[in-house]
C-alpha cells in the first residue's frame, strides 16, 4: 500500500511538474509500482496474504467471543469453575 501511495504521489508530481520530481526519469518515477507489483507476488506465492487474512479473521472471532462472554457476566471461560468449596 506504501509503493502505491509513493507512486501515485509521483506520478502527480511529474505530470503537474512540481519541484524536483519534475526533472526525475519517467522510470524513476514509475518504479514504485513496479515494487507493489513484486511486493504483491511475492506476498501471495509465500502464502502471507493468507496468513495475515486468517490470523485477522481469528483475532476478530476472539473479540466477538470475549464481548459475548462479557455480556453474559463471564469475563473468561473459567470463571466461577474449581471455585467450589
Amino acid at each position: 500500500m506504501g509503493f502505491l501511495a509513493i507512486g501515485v504521489l509521483g506520478l502527480l508530481l511529474k505530470y503537474l511538474e512540481v519541484g524536483f520530481v519534475a526533472g526525475l526519469s519517467w522510470w524513476l518515477v514509475l518504479s514504485p509500482f513496479a515494487m507493489a507489483l513484486a511486493w504483491w507476488a511475492w506476498a501471495d506465492a509465500t502464502g502471507y496474504t493468507a496468513r495475515k487474512a486468517m490470523e485477522q479473521d481469528e483475532r476478530r472471532k476472539q473479540a466477538r467471543i470475549d464481548r459475548q462472554r462479557s455480556q453474559l457476566g463471564m469475563l473468561n471461560s473459567r470463571s466461577g469453575r474449581g471455585k467450589k468449596r
